[in-house]
């Protein structure tokens, strides 16, 4: 048996979510005649035209309760409908983690996660339910900011998303849905420098841009503080030199920072703050699973905690 592939598209109530699965389900892509099954776990002021939908294929059930979203009647849908593929227009205020690590019936399994937010509202959101967001963000392979305008301050919008979730891929339409050209943020420190000096305050937006533009950093020399971390199995070289970030709230706190290379690696302590002069390579490394930044610390020297520990994204 084929996989079934679930679209789960998630975001909050009007984000937009409905407009998107109808265009999608319109397009060639998916427009095939194959049996369709489409979960609402709300309604919102769009409604799907369910007589039309049947005609080509596309069945509806809603989906009142986040409890009743479980395996029994996941399995209920898969032999009474029997679909070739499954459209989710989730809930943005249930548990999106809980449905991703949730079992699923036989042969089924989650093939993307999108995410819709209104930018005209995201400001809102932010202040008041800054978790939440970052649940869905963290759970989601794109960010689809819509209703924008380049008034609004988007490269934070982006920061806000890539501080908790850095390989989410993002776009930014105006309010006919036409993309919006973001273009490359450019950092407050000098990136033409022999050192490129990060101030405590810009560490988040520095280790950010790392990742996003390495362009800008290969073979760069950069200067920074940092705490020292030597996690278990490491070789025994290596250290991570970071911060610790919050990425939603105070109760969400992780540390963050890159692979460095050095070989007094030996002689530091965990938890002692550094002062880091290193080259930036960009190369595979099996803790990244792939490619990524990696410091050829040149100078390594002690230093005094920064007045403000945390990193911020935004």
């Amino acid at each position: 048996m084929l996989e079934v592939p679930i679209y789960l598209i998630t975001g909050f109530l009007e984000s937009g979510k409905t407009t998107f699965i109808q265009e999608v389900l319109a397009s060639p892509d998916f427009a095939d005649g194959e049996k369709t099954l489409l979960l609402l776990c709300e309604e919102g002021e769009e409604e799907y035209d369910e007589k039309e939908y049947s005609r080509h294929n596309i069945e509806i059930m809603t989906v009142e309760k986040e409890e009743d979203l479980n395996l029994e009647f996941l399995e209920y849908c898969q032999k009474y409908y029997k679909p070739y593929r499954v459209f989710m227009e989730f809930n943005g205020m249930w548990d999106v983690k809980k449905f991703v690590e949730s079992r699923l019936p036989k042969h089924w399994e989650i093939a993307q996660t999108i995410t819709l937010v209104d930018g005209s509202t995201f400001d809102v959101y932010l202040n008041n339910m800054r978790s939440i967001l970052s649940n869905l963000f963290s759970y989601t392979e794109m960010v689809i900011f819509n209703r924008c305008s380049l008034e609004m301050d988007l490269q934070m919008y982006r920061r806000s998303v890539k501080g908790v979730n850095q390989q989410a891929m993002l776009s930014f339409e105006d309010t006919e849905g036409n993309p919006l050209e973001l273009g490359k943020e450019q950092p407050p420190y000098d990136l033409n420098a022999d050192v490129i000096d990060i101030s405590d305050v810009d560490f988040g937006l520095w280790y950010l841009d790392m990742t996003d533009t390495p362009e800008r950093y290969a073979g760069k020399t950069v200067r920074f503080k940092g705490k020292v971390m030597k996690p278990r199995k490491f070789p025994a070289d290596c250290f991570i030199p970071g911060r610790n970030a919050m990425t939603c709230c105070a109760d969400d706190i992780r540390f963050i920072g890159y692979i460095c290379k050095s070989k007094f690696t030996e002689k530091l302590k965990q938890k002692q703050w550094l002062e880091i002069t290193a080259e930036v390579k960009y190369e595979y490394a099996q803790e990244y699973r792939g490619e990524g930044p990696v410091l050829y610390a040149k100078h390594l020297k002690s230093a005094d905690a920064p007045s403000e520990d945390l990193v911020y994204f935004n």
